[in-house]
């Protein structure tokens, strides 16, 4: 008996869409087995904190703060790498001393690059605009 050429595809097709969708219905079942929804006038209410919402939820945010963010996480997985380096820095060869050094000059030239634009410099204006009160 001959089988199709694609009926491989299709059993891995079939695996790779099981193995997405059962956590996400694993996850709906514990929802629903251990946390039942039971409502009432507080928990529908419009902030279940108790502050009443003041004017439009919507407000200016400046898209140029992504970048202290991307910063921030750049030099965040720097030191995750930097640990283990130099904790295991006596045992390594030259080798892993020269790829921990291209490493480091590359988020170097990251810093020089974020710095030459100017993107660490937090301008007063902006920040006068976003809270209305000076510090």
């Amino acid at each position: 008996m001959a089988l199709s050429p694609y009926f491989s595809l299709a059993v891995l097709f079939v695996a790779a869409l099981g193995f997405g969708l059962a956590p996400l219905g694993l996850a709906w079942l514990w929802a629903r087995v251990y946390s039942p929804a039971k409502p009432n006038a507080v928990k529908n209410a419009i902030y279940e904190c108790g502050m009443e919402s003041k004017g439009d939820a919507w407000m200016q945010f400046r898209s140029a703060y992504y970048l202290y963010g991307i910063i921030f996480l750049i030099f965040d997985v720097e030191a995750v790498f930097l640990l283990p380096f130099a904790v295991a820095f006596t045992g390594l060869g030259a080798a892993a001393c020269a790829a921990m050094l291209v490493f480091v000059l590359l988020l170097v030239e990251g810093l020089a690059w974020a710095w030459a634009k100017g993107v660490l410099t937090w301008q007063w204006k902006d920040r006068v605009q976003v809270s209305g009160v000076r510090d």
